[in-house]
């Protein structure tokens, strides 16, 4: 027995290994490239909502990144869904988990961060600039004197705390100097605060000092006239588009697009809109109708809410079909004799009790007994909320009777009659004669491309208000 004894451990040892639970393999990087984003024909284009990246002015979406994401969209045959991120500190997390396609945020390129992300060409190149209160009554000082009395240097800080996110391109700058010396003044990382937050709290004598780049403290100092933002605090940077490690094709048709459209007038246009023409872009931040700062989309906003409830839909939903018929102008007409806010043509109104098609309140509320009637029409076959959106906005645009050819030709092939991406393809089909010939076919021919991109349209101004209003 006692030469047993050695054998016995090391059974028993060894058992113990073979049970030891194994450790868990990483989740395997997610592979979505340019071929995937084209198939599903859109690009997510994670950003924040900023005066330079993108927000929405007067119902229509603008930004810097914005207007740049739009057009490398359409040259590379896709849609563009603007996805804002709350928290810019989250957003490697969300673009890893395949929340969006690229990074487009005003976005510097680091060492830390070319650990994880693949980043395009640089689309600009600026400095960081540290953001501090002007002194009362600045207006009344002659220039030398007030740039003598401003921090030139951060040494000059005395104990006074600088706040930046923590996972902005500022902190490590900041906190290599307070490594690297007997710092004078504190670091204090932030939670949930976008930059152009605490830029706005400097202003407000909330916070002392805030870091952003040039170009961003530069077009905030058009909004808020007492901050100074000339003390450079780093050398040039470069602001690119960032996605996955594994997305190399997306890259290269980013850098191929952006090498060509960075010569043209267009870029430099767009670039004078946004960091140049600041007394003109300050009118848009600062309006009522600016999801920045106010909460209207338009002059219509009461009656839009009021009217939206008939049919129990999201006020945004009914302002961004209004955008889209007649982009908020009450006397529009088409070739087609619609009329009005939401293009109604005249028998409809009138059906509908309406006495002047042109009075704003009078037009939505008929528009909205109309869409009321289409929405009877779908609500017993199709059950999910999304696909009845879109069937009643194609409906709207083009008729009940050619969206219902539509679903008669998705039925014959075998297809989900109540999934709108499958009638939209036989919607799309129906200025080919050998289709609308067809025996199931009931209303003739019908120029599918305009209901498929009204629908498109009417969802993503939606998108873009759902972000910005409540």
């Amino acid at each position: 027995m006692k030469n047993l004894l050695p054998f016995i451990v090391i059974f028993i040892v060894a058992g113990c290994q073979n049970t030891k639970p194994s450790k868990p393999e990483a989740p395997a990087p997610l592979c979505f490239d340019l071929e995937e984003i084209v198939t599903r024909g859109k690009l997510i284009a994670l950003t924040d909502e900023s005066s330079s990246s993108y927000f929405v002015y007067k119902g229509t979406p603008i930004g810097f990144e914005y207007d740049l994401l739009k057009r490398f969209a359409k040259h590379i045959g896709v849609q563009l869904e603007m996805r804002v991120v709350e928290d810019l500190d989250c957003v490697v997390d969300m673009l890893e988990s395949g929340d969006g396609d690229v990074i487009a945020a005003n976005y510097t390129i680091t060492e830390s961060r070319e650990h994880w992300l693949l980043f395009s060409d640089p689309i600009l190149t600026t400095n960081q600039v540290l953001v501090q209160p002007l002194p009362a009554k600045w207006w009344a000082l002659c220039r030398k004197v007030l740039e003598d009395s401003m921090i030139s240097d951060l040494m000059e800080i005395d104990g006074d705390t600088i706040y930046v996110r923590r996972e902005s391109s500022f902190y490590p700058v900041l906190l290599n100097v307070v490594n690297k010396s007997a710092c004078p003044f504190i670091l204090k990382p932030t939670v949930g605060k976008s930059t152009e937050q605490l830029i706005k709290e400097v202003s407000q004598g909330k916070i002392g000092y805030t870091v952003a780049d040039e170009n961003v403290a530069r077009l905030n100092s058009a909004y808020f006239s007492n901050i100074h933002v000339k003390t450079v605090i780093s050398d040039s940077q470069n602001i690119a588009w960032a996605a996955r490690k594994n997305s190399n094709e997306l890259i290269d048709s980013i850098d191929h697009w952006l090498k060509d459209f960075k010569k043209t007038q267009a870029f430099a246009t767009i670039h004078m809109k946004y960091f140049k023409a600041r007394r003109v872009h300050k009118q848009k931040v600062m309006s009522d109708y600016s999801s920045l700062q106010g909460n209207r989309i338009s002059i219509y906003d009461n009656i839009i809410k009021s009217e939206s409830k008939r049919i129990d839909w999201d006020w945004r939903l009914l302002a961004a079909l209004i955008k889209k018929e007649s982009n908020f102008n009450d006397s529009a007409s088409s070739n087609r004799g619609a009329l009005g806010l939401m293009q109604l043509v005249p028998n409809t109104a009138a059906h509908f009790g309406t006495d002047s098609i042109f009075d704003p309140q009078q037009n939505i509320a008929a528009g909205v007994s109309h869409l009321s009637d289409v929405i009877d029409r779908w609500d017993g076959e199709i059950s999910d909320s999304l696909n009845l959106i879109k069937f009643v906005l194609a409906s709207y645009n083009v008729g009940v009777g050619h969206v219902q050819d539509a679903v008669r030709l998705t039925e014959k092939h075998g297809e989900d009659p109540t999934e709108w991406e499958n009638v939209s393809e036989y919607l799309l089909q129906l200025s080919d004669p050998d289709v609308y010939s067809n025996e199931v076919v009931r209303f003739g021919y019908c120029r599918g491309i305009e209901p498929v991109n009204h629908v498109e349209k009417v969802m993503s101004y939606w998108e873009h208000y759902k972000t910005g209003f409540h």
